[in-house]
């Protein structure tokens, strides 16, 4: 049993108040709002606007609004417009916001099938 009663707990939270260095692994979704030096891992990320995460993220889908430094490796990623990227990207599926940013390369999963990849006009859009 976990501290909070939960004995299955859907995601695990990481507070704005909260620096991790080392990775981190989980078998569920993980919420990031505060700052991660490592690599992380796990069944879905949501990242805040104000976290910051140093290392390479793999995750099945990856929704991600604050800075990344690192490579990401995702079946199903968002990229938000607060989003800051630095790193190489792997994806099956991929949607990025206007106003985002991103240096490094992208790559499709399986480099033999067309890639999906969708850009999202924002209002005032040229």
């Amino acid at each position: 049993m976990s501290a909070t009663g939960a004995k299955n707990t859907p995601f695990s939270l990481i507070g704005s108040d909260v620096t991790i260095s080392g990775n981190l692994s989980a078998s569920v979704d993980l919420h990031v709002d505060g700052a991660v030096e490592g690599d992380i891992s796990c069944a879905a990320l949501v990242q805040g606007p104000d976290s910051r995460i140093v290392g390479h993220v793999t995750a099945q889908s990856a929704r991600l609004a604050g800075l990344v430094d690192g490579s990401i490796t995702a079946q199903e990623l968002v990229v938000e417009s607060t989003a800051r990227i630095t790193g190489d990207v792997r994806y099956e599926r991929i949607t990025i916001e206007p106003g985002s940013r991103i240096e490094g390369h992208f790559a499709h999963k399986d480099h033999g099938a067309v890639p999906e990849l969708k850009l999202i006009a924002g209002d005032g859009a040229v």
